[in-house]
């Protein structure tokens, strides 16, 4: 009886096997229903402005276009978002593999405080660390007259700007090495100090290798968040033209005065580096598998 019932139980009719084939053809449907919505949300909503920005900046031709482009003043802001993205992004740098290190390598006290600040900027408000600024450094502010009297510019001049941009762009490096560190281990980094390596050679020789392509991939994001960024900026530049101007808001300027050709012009610059760094993005997952499929097989190699 015992072996019967059990017999039974796993004898399964051959038309009930058959009809399982249905939701397999409805699963693909489905697919192809979700995929082709994604992709045409992201046509929608993505692809197609950046196509408008470029047909609108070529609208009056070549000539308008390059025109555009070389005039004093949008050279003026070209060179200052350069300069800011060049002073925010490399001590963004210094402070998120610094940051970085400490989270992933040792246990002390505040270390979960630490990484709450690290992520401040993501849930404040980029016109909230403009006023705080202004709040600071402003005329009225709390440290208004000392820098009045020692005839210090903050506020209303390149360095707010560049404070403003640093606030903004703070998580980007930090936040892309914690996993990678974390995942990598302490184990490289312990067996170098036991052969005799000092700090700077455990970090230079083991460390930097096996983080680069996280740390490409954070510097990336952070310089274009950098060059992008408005609503701080916004804030604290006093919007004075071929001083204090950056891109997005040479941009803002040339749209509010109806110069629409000009506008879309300067904001394909900005559509470029986003182009630009999606390629990289994409470039860099792409070498991230093979870094990683790397580290794995290199220990193996030395135990060898």
């Amino acid at each position: 009886m015992e072996a019967s019932t059990i017999t039974a139980s796993y004898d399964v009719p051959v038309g009930r096997i058959s009809r399982k084939r249905g939701p397999q053809r409805g699963g693909r449907w489905g697919r192809f229903v979700l995929i082709t919505t994604a992709l045409a949300f992201l046509g929608a909503f993505l692809v197609l402005p950046l196509l408008v920005v470029f047909v609108q900046a070529f609208a009056k031709g070549a000539s308008a276009y390059l025109g555009a482009i070389s005039d004093p003043m949008a050279w003026a802001a070209v060179k200052l978002t350069l300069m800011v993205a060049a002073i925010a992004v490399p001590m963004n740098l210094i402070f998120g593999v610094v940051a970085a290190w400490a989270i992933t390598k040792f246990q002390f006290r505040g270390k979960s405080a630490l990484i709450t600040l690290i992520d401040l900027p993501f849930a404040v408000s980029p016109v909230i660390a403009g006023l705080t600024y202004i709040l600071l450094f402003g005329a009225h502010g709390w440290f208004g007259s000392y820098l009045q009297a020692h005839d210090i510019r903050i506020v209303f001049a390149a360095p707010g700007i560049v404070l403003a941009t640093i606030f903004v762009t703070f998580p980007f490096v930090a936040r892309e090495l914690i996993p990678v560190m974390q995942a990598q281990g302490k184990d490289d980094e312990e067996t170098a100090l036991s052969l005799g390596a000092n700090g700077w050679q455990v970090f230079w020789h083991v460390t930097l290798p096996n983080i680069r392509w996280g740390l490409l991939y954070g510097v990336l994001l952070c310089n274009a968040r950098a060059m992008g960024e408005f609503g701080a900026v916004s804030v604290v530049s006093g919007h004075i033209r071929g001083l204090t101007n950056t891109l997005p808001l040479h941009v803002e300027i040339l749209y509010n005065e109806y110069n629409y050709a000009a506008a879309f012009a300067v904001a394909s610059l900005l559509a470029l580096l986003a182009l630009l760094t999606l390629a990289g993005k994409s470039f860099l997952e792409w070498r991230q598998p093979e870094l990683r499929h790397g580290a794995h097989i290199a220990p193996a190699k030395r135990e060898k």
